[in-house]
């Protein structure tokens, strides 16, 4: 994977967090209503949105993204997506349909974005120390 397909993939990334933040925190009781979560949950997941927006968004712009920084948001969404999962876990009883697919559907992306993050750091140079 080239840098430009991994910063790509890096935008994309924050613009669904940026959306995630903007619904889960400024529509939350909506939100919650829809999936079937309690709001607390939605809040939270919203809040997590935005300093992950911000953070891909820095990687992406860098002129030499850091494969660090690349690595750690790859891990953080691996992390995401276990958190979805323990959320249909716990809450699957009280979500709606509509609930449970959204959060199964969104895990799987994401997965799919830490993959394509994981494989384009990989793809970086690793910079000497200084």
């Amino acid at each position: 994977m080239s840098i430009f397909n991994l910063k790509n993939t890096l935008i994309i990334d924050a613009v669904t967090c940026t959306a995630l933040f903007v619904l889960c925190v400024f529509a939350t009781a909506t939100v919650a209503a829809l999936l079937g979560l309690p709001s607390d949950v939605v809040t939270v997941a919203g809040w997590i949105g935005l300093p992950s927006a911000l953070l891909m968004l820095f990687v992406a712009h860098q002129k030499a993204p850091s494969k660090g920084l690349a690595n750690l948001i790859a891990v953080g969404n691996l992390g995401w997506v276990a958190a979805s999962f323990a959320v249909l876990t716990i809450f699957a009883s009280q979500m709606t349909w509509l609930g449970i697919a959204v959060v199964a559907i969104q895990a799987v992306v994401v997965l799919d974005l830490a993959i394509f993050e994981a494989k384009g750091a990989a793809a970086l140079p690793r910079l000497a120390p200084a």
